[in-house]
């Protein structure tokens, strides 16, 4: 692994920044987990796509820029130097997109691609049912052949961006006999068909993050099988693989709430408060973590570029990246000390705010993308070649 720019890459990094300096919005945009921001966020999106920067490695026909995954780490880190909006079509480009890459034929490529790009067709997860959480081998939602549809009954819930969205991709039972993570097909399923019911979720702010979704005698046509029929697991888990590895959560993420953490470290020694010790050692901690993680990642993409893959060491970047989000913003409030409890909107918040919303949502990481536990027991089982239980 070289830790060098190249002058093409630098050249790039510049092209990013000019473009983002010159579009990113100059006030925050509403969050996207009410209607408002969630539309409002889908236009930034097309701004993003028009520009070329939608998903910029993927191919220019199917509305990304040829970029490599290295100049996808660069502009990784404009984006968050730019203070860019959240990416609410996440589900669809950064894991569902590659999965399709991947597996999707021609037709299926030239049909979702593209629409994904612009977020004029935004993807919820389709994962979690209430009796299968982190554990999807479990899945009991079924889809059964009639001619050249697949009839769909069952009930997802926890689906990310479920409450707008336009589709939703998981997996369901196709062969009553199976078990387990056999007998089961992943399916493309639009949410406004009939049948279909959508339940939002509140999260802990309030905003309707997730939602239940019920389907009942969904017909969905056969061409939006994405893989083989009962060979739905090896697609998920590639599905899987992006999600913990290395696009859902890209370092430049965590690297730029290091930064403010540190910035705020300063402005509070600064004020003459009294910080202790452990307090400051915790935030040096989480700086030299969010470097470590992007050094790890560089090199995980580097091996990918020589033609590997990601496999179940997917499940230790899932564990650290979601385990320090938390410390850090744990180690924030902590600063904070009384004006850890305002809320963005909160009138006193002058710029804290933002520190509580982040915490709230860290407080899902190590659960979202398949537990912590789950996680730990994959790396028990196939990394370390420890017995099952």
């Amino acid at each position: 692994m070289d830790l060098n720019y190249t002058a093409e890459q630098d050249a790039f990094r510049k092209e990013a920044r000019a473009w983002l300096e010159a579009n990113v919005p100059r006030e925050p945009l509403p969050s996207f987990d009410t209607r408002e921001g969630f539309e409002a966020h889908r236009a930034w999106e097309k701004q993003l796509n028009a520009g070329g920067w939608a998903m910029v490695p993927w191919p220019v026909e199917y509305g990304g820029r040829g970029a490599n995954l290295l100049e996808w780490l660069i502009f990784e880190e404009e984006y968050y130097r730019a203070g860019a909006p959240g990416r609410v079509n996440q589900n669809g480009i950064f894991l569902l997109g590659p999965t399709i890459m991947e597996y999707g034929t021609p037709e299926q490529k030239a049909r979702f691609l593209p629409k994904m790009a612009s977020s004029e067709e935004v993807w919820a997860q389709g994962w979690s049912e209430p009796n299968a959480g982190s554990d999807m081998a479990a899945i009991q939602a079924s889809a059964v052949l009639d001619g050249d549809h697949y009839v769909i009954n069952g009930q997802k819930t926890w689906a990310s961006r479920g409450a707008y969205a336009d589709w939703l991709f998981g997996m369901f039972r196709t062969d009553p006999d199976s078990e387990r993570h056999r007998g089961l097909t992943f399916v493309l399923v639009p949410l406004d068909l009939p049948g279909v019911t959508v339940r939002p979720i509140e999260q802990l702010d309030g905003e309707a993050g997730f939602a239940e979704v019920f389907l009942n005698d969904v017909r969905v046509p056969v061409e939006n099988q994405l893989g083989e029929v009962n060979r739905g697991w090896d697609v998920a888990m590639a599905t899987a693989g992006f999600e913990r590895g290395l696009m859902l959560r890209s370092p430049a993420r965590f690297q730029n709430t290091a930064r403010k953490l540190v910035a705020l470290y300063r402005e509070t020694a600064a004020s003459g408060q009294p910080i202790d010790a452990g307090l400051r050692d915790t935030v040096a901690r989480c700086w030299v973590d969010a470097e470590a993680y992007t050094l790890n990642t560089y090199q995980t993409v580097s091996h990918l570029l020589a033609g590997g893959k990601i496999g179940s060491e997917s499940s230790l970047n899932k564990i650290f990246w979601s385990e320090l989000d938390l410390r850090m913003h744990e180690a924030a409030l902590s600063l904070l000390g009384a004006r850890a409890e305002l809320l963005p909107q909160a009138p006193a918040a002058e710029g804290v705010g933002d520190w509580l919303d982040g915490y709230l949502f860290a407080l899902s990481g190590p659960i979202y993308a398949g537990t912590n536990e789950v996680q730990r027991n994959i790396i028990a089982e196939r990394i370390l070649g420890l017995p099952r239980k």
